[in-house]
């Protein structure tokens, strides 16, 4: 067996092209470096360098040797974070999201029984829900996608809606609901990670100007001192400084969108082997789902 210090410094070295630097981005001396080199080829039976005077550079079969280094030095990185977060998984429950709304919703909701459980904050990339869940990152994640696999299982949450927030002298506010497309133009207040719901409104409401907050205390001053539209969700009334701010804002009418587009329905995914663990969640999540 090759010792992981050889194929780090192989691999080191197969990036910074010298043995000096690579001593140096490992921290170590370059007779260290040079002696590893040496054992290595010993280990393997096979040239890995070509040696000149004051010059020392990769053989073909070196090249391929450090390929396999980076790949087996990734593997070794993956199996040992996926062991950590197995047994991270064990002693607590990590959910995730790439939607805000289910978050706050599920915080909230569970806030009374949080012993033993963690409720992620962070919104996951949706392109990285099946990577997070099968490296046991998370123990759930909710998306607005039904994933089905033989390692994952799927189960449907509800539906968020989609909501404006208008000053209440805009004529549309005087309507029971209204479309994205009789937005256009406007411009709005909105919190930057909002999820997929960012591209469906930046898609659907034709010239329309989105003036992004990233800290939710931001995002309350301006909507509280200017008369800019803003959207909320079915979900948002899970939140008690969202409900607070709403009440305390008479100036604005609270609007549905009427558009098949405003309604995303949501999803929970997780492993097949966590479905004991994530059922008394999901089943409690179900009954008290706005509708």
């Amino acid at each position: 067996m090759i010792d992981p210090y050889l194929l780090e410094e192989l691999a080191t070295f197969a990036n910074t092209g010298t043995l000096a630097k690579t001593a140096e981005q490992l921290n170590v001396t370059q007779p260290t470096v040079t002696r590893g080199m040496q054992k290595l080829e010993e280990d393997l039976g096979v040239k890995l360098f070509d040696r000149q005077p004051n010059h020392i550079k990769l053989t073909k079969t070196g090249q391929l040797a450090a390929q396999e280094a980076v790949t087996l030095i990734q593997a070794n990185k993956q199996m040992i974070d996926k062991v950590r977060n197995f047994d991270q998984n064990q002693r607590e429950i990590r959910i995730g999201s790439v939607i805000p709304g289910p978050l706050i919703f599920l915080k909230n909701l569970l806030s009374p029984e949080t012993k033993n459980r963690q409720i992620s904050s962070d919104l996951i990339p949706a392109d990285q829900v099946v990577t997070l869940l099968i490296n046991n990152a998370y123990t759930g994640i909710i998306s607005n996608q039904e994933l089905t696999s033989p390692n994952i299982d799927s189960q449907y949450l509800g539906t968020e809606k989609l909501a404006v927030n208008l000053d209440k002298f805009m004529y549309h506010a005087n309507q029971s609901t209204v479309s994205f497309s009789e937005l256009e133009n406007l411009s709005f207040i909105v919190l930057s990670d909002i999820g997929p719901w960012r591209d469906i409104i930046q898609n659907e409401i034709p010239g329309a100007k989105f003036l992004y907050q990233d800290q939710r205390e931001a995002f309350s001053e301006i909507t509280k001192y200017s008369d800019f539209p803003y959207f909320s969700s079915s979900l948002s009334k899970s939140d008690p400084s969202f409900t607070e701010q709403f009440k305390e804002d008479d100036n604005r009418v609270r609007i549905p969108l009427g558009d098949k587009d405003a309604q995303m329905k949501v999803y929970f995914n997780y492993l097949k082997g966590q479905k004991r663990r994530v059922s008394p969640i999901i089943k409690r999540i179900k009954r008290d789902w706005p509708h």
